[in-house]
């Protein structure tokens, strides 16, 4: 049975799971869907088409579902889809879709801190920190567990990478592939993230030959698609070196130097 304070107000035609917690001053609008397990503490506002899984933990003054700030829309029905066991803290943002793609999603696992904002169309993966005051634009693509640290700007249609870390402070309007470290003023590759790979459970014959990849890719006068072809031509096959052809090949803003 979920305990939910007479000071919340939910509409009679949301659906509230089992076992929830549900704080005074919350609002949950029409048209919600929220599993079970979740707790909403005090002044957490769920907007129209919000579908929540279970087990997420929402602090004060979180919004989930708020119309896009996008000047396109024009009132269609779309939503905003967040999985199981997130941390989304004080006063974040997650807005919902446009007709562009219709719904904005983040996974699981993802602890989302202060103040960040995720837009409309946004597709944000699982095992992923975001820092205080992080802003991902309208269409971002972030792949599972990354790290993007406090107060960051990422540009409309930009894409990050797995297991890459983004250093605080940064803005890019490039694609940051994965597995590396993207910093500095403008930013640009600053090594791979050596730490967190090896966190991960990444063997070193894999992490030197992801190194190796990215030797080519950004320490070679070569050009990303003839750096491509030497990687396929001299590096072991896997999965993650896979990854990193298809993420630098398919990049429509072009991957940051």
């Amino acid at each position: 049975m979920s305990k939910i304070s007479p000071l919340a107000f939910i509409d009679p035609s949301a659906k509230v799971g089992e076992n929830c917690e549900i704080g005074p001053f919350c609002f949950i609008d029409k048209n919600v869907v929220i599993g079970d397990n979740n707790v909403l503490m005090p002044s957490v506002t769920i907007m129209e088409g919000t579908r929540m899984g279970n087990g997420n933990r929402l602090f004060p003054g979180a919004v989930i579902g708020a119309v896009p700030q996008d000047l396109k829309f024009r009132g269609e029905e779309t939503t905003t889809e967040i999985g199981d066991n997130n941390t989304i803290r004080e006063n974040v943002t997650i807005h919902r879709g446009t007709a562009s793609k219709g719904k904005t999603v983040v996974g699981s696992n993802n602890l989302i801190m202060e103040n960040a904002h995720i837009a409309h169309d946004c597709e944000v993966g699982s095992g992923i920190i975001m820092g205080n005051s992080t802003k991902l634009a309208g269409e971002v693509v972030v792949d599972d567990n990354a790290i993007i640290s406090a107060v960051v700007l990422v540009h409309q249609f930009c894409r990050i990478g797995g297991y890459t870390m983004v250093q605080g402070g940064s803005r890019t309007s490039k694609d940051i592939p994965p597995f590396i470290i993207g910093g500095k003023e403008p930013i640009s590759y600053c090594g791979l993230n050596i730490v967190g790979l090896r966190r991960r459970g990444f063997a070193p014959e894999l992490i030197e030959n992801i190194h190796n990849a990215y030797r080519l890719i950004y320490n070679s006068n070569l050009t990303v698609n003839e750096a491509v072809e030497q990687i396929k031509a001299e590096i072991p096959m896997s999965k993650e070196i896979e990854y990193i052809i298809e993420f630098v090949t398919s990049s429509q803003r072009g991957i940051i130097r």
